[in-house]
């Protein structure tokens, strides 16, 4: 499968929302705040059971008040259509 391009990402991204940015057609990223380290990590582990559920693992990076988290599919180099849906879920559980 080829990661997808374009239009694709475009209509994804905007439908995905809630200021997830699609980088260089690769890969999808966003930066979710927090108010200490502590709020930082443990939405990090719910967003890890979130991704282990899909056994589809992001990047996470964890700093005081803050976690970074970069999506895609590693076999491809590229986004596809789950990648979306993975961002979607870890969104989910920053709302919830």
């Amino acid at each position: 499968m080829p990661p997808l391009k374009g239009r694709a990402l475009t209509d994804l991204g905007a439908e995905l929302g809630h200021e997830w940015r699609v980088v260089d057609e690769h890969h999808l990223e966003k930066r979710f705040k927090f108010k200490d380290f502590a709020g930082a990590l443990a939405f990090a582990n719910r967003a890890g059971e979130v991704a282990e559920s899909e056994n589809h693992h992001p990047d996470l990076l964890v700093r005081w008040g803050e976690v970074a988290v970069t999506v895609w599919t590693h076999k491809i180099d590229g986004l596809t259509e789950s990648d979306f849906v993975l961002a979607a879920k870890i969104e989910r559980e920053f709302a919830g």
